[in-house]
């Protein structure tokens, strides 16, 4: 198939491995901070066509898992009152919270509804007046500018009904946390394309100036993994730490400037807390003053405390401290029909990558 086949050709898959294999003479660790990189990389096998020196590790790159559990309280409390229709992304209706999941409250009578787009969850307050429509806005910067649109859309068409409830995030902060924190020897980073073709190249240089860390750009099927794979290697093998653009057929330095503004325009940039992680500075996006009346945190809601999942070990995986594996829940008491963390719930989660492939 034209503009795919010629990113799974074996032969230059081959001579992508050769080259890795000539130019690598110490240990490596590379760690992947997307979701769909997780998937990419187990589907296809890269892991195993790699030299034993270099180490593939995944990091906090699916939105779904990040989302700590008080969030997911948070959204179950709104789903229990009366009058409220939930709207949400698929993954996110099977995490558990402290308790409960969006799943459960669903069949307990709760409105609760998995859309495809914001537009959707805002057709739904159009249609249903005298409904609280409430839209988990959970994502990276992929989904911020969607988000974003949707609330401006509502100010426009003056539909009163519809608020978010955002747990958005930002990927370069948490990048730099992990670095910070030592508790794994990261090389180099292979950065999201999806990511970054919101907010482009700029926003890594910090990485790879002030922590001497390379960053590759990588796109999404086999060849664009292996070739990211590569010029990291190239780097570190060198001495140089910079950003390059692999996925240039997609990414611009510069990013996507009228997503970026939509993003600006609706959101401030806060603190936000990461499931496993903690609390990242300047990590998330909230809803300005300015869109307030959007804001679903304007709504009294009490939530339950909160309680982690005993012996689940989320965190550790999130963080690149270990693999699903050594968790003592994996595969025994938690698995894809009974996930006891939100990293066996969604298809990007290393968990449910471990899961399906290893």
């Amino acid at each position: 198939m034209k503009y795919i086949d010629e990113y799974k050709n074996k032969e230059i898959a081959q001579n992508i491995l050769w080259q890795i294999r000539r130019i690598s003479k110490k240990k490596i660790n590379l760690m992947e901070v997307c979701g769909t990189h997780t998937v990419a990389i187990f589907r296809n096998g890269i892991r195993k066509m790699l030299p034993q020196n270099i180490n593939l590790i995944s990091g906090p790159g699916c939105p779904v898992c990040v989302t700590p559990i008080q969030y997911i309280d948070e959204i179950i409390a709104f789903s229990r009152k009366d009058n409220f229709i939930i709207t949400t992304f698929g993954d996110m209706i099977r995490v558990p919270g402290s308790t409960s999941t969006l799943e459960k409250e669903k069949a307990n009578g709760s409105d609760v509804r998995i859309v495809y787009s914001t537009l959707d969850a805002l057709k739904i307050a159009y249609d249903n007046p005298a409904k609280n429509i409430v839209f988990m806005g959970i994502g990276f910067e992929t989904t911020s500018p969607t988000i974003a649109r949707a609330i401006l859309k509502a100010e426009e068409e003056k539909i009163k009904n519809f608020s978010v409830l955002s747990v958005a995030k930002i990927i370069p902060p948490a990048m730099r946390f992990l670095l910070e924190s030592g508790e794994v020897n990261i090389d180099g980073f292979i950065c999201p394309g999806h990511v970054s073709a919101i907010i482009g190249s700029k926003p890594y240089s910090l990485i790879a100036f002030q922590y001497g860390v390379p960053c590759v750009i990588s796109g999404f099927e086999p060849l664009d993994i292996l070739q990211s794979i590569y010029l990291l290697i190239r780097q570190i093998e060198n001495g140089r730490a910079e950003v390059e653009i692999q996925y240039e057929r997609v990414v611009k330095p510069e990013g996507n400037k009228i997503a970026m503004d939509k993003i600006n325009e609706v959101f401030k940039v806060v603190d936000s807390d990461w499931r496993g992680i903690g609390n990242i500075p300047l990590s998330g996006l909230e809803i300005k003053d300015k869109y307030g009346k959007f804001n679903a945190r304007k709504f009294a809601i009490k939530k339950e405390e909160t309680k982690e999942p005993k012996g689940c070990l989320c965190g550790e995986v999130l963080r690149g401290v270990i693999t699903p594996p050594e968790c003592p829940l994996f595969k025994n008491i938690c698995t894809p029909e009974d996930p006891k963390g939100a990293c066996m719930v969604s298809t990007e989660g290393t968990c449910a990558a471990y899961y399906k492939y290893n």
